[in-house]
């Protein structure tokens, strides 16, 4: 499912943010964990506009699922929230950044390994158009991923 494999290279590519801007605050180059962060923040802006509009929004309507997906997204407020009030100079800010970069690889495990495949056996054609097209609608001049 071209949507799936989307969110999972969208996860990959935050994570690897992620761990550039952690290596990054190792070494005491703040400027580049500070770059590193913010593009992380931007990829987040619209992955989770996607998946909430979209594939949250048209699996919540099953209660089994909405008790799954409220904490995915009260996860997603509190990283944007961490994102832009962390203050990397201070050893407070930089421990958050570390235990946020290490709890979004469990976030994303939740999504991957349980929400992702979950949808793919409940969900129908017109709930997957409705999923894809908040893909787009939060991904402006984007294409989905194209493997050759």
């Amino acid at each position: 499912m071209p949507l799936i494999r989307d969110y999972i290279s969208e996860h990959a590519h935050v994570l690897n943010l992620g761990g550039e801007a952690v290596r990054a605050i190792e070494r005491g180059d703040l400027q580049t964990a500070r770059e590193r962060l913010s593009a992380m923040a931007e990829e987040l802006q619209s992955h989770f506009k996607g998946e909430e509009n979209g594939l949250f929004a048209v699996m919540a309507a099953d209660e089994l699922f909405a008790e799954h997906i409220e904490p995915l997204v009260r996860e997603h407020r509190e990283l944007e929230q961490l994102l832009a009030t962390a203050d990397i100079a201070e050893a407070e800010g930089q421990q958050a950044i570390r235990d946020a970069v290490e709890g979004l690889f469990e976030h994303t495990r939740k999504e991957e390994d349980g929400l992702f495949p979950a949808a793919l056996t409940s969900l129908d054609g017109d709930q997957w158009d409705a999923a894809i097209q908040a893909w787009h609608d939060a991904h402006p001049g984007r294409e989905m991923v194209r493997w050759a």
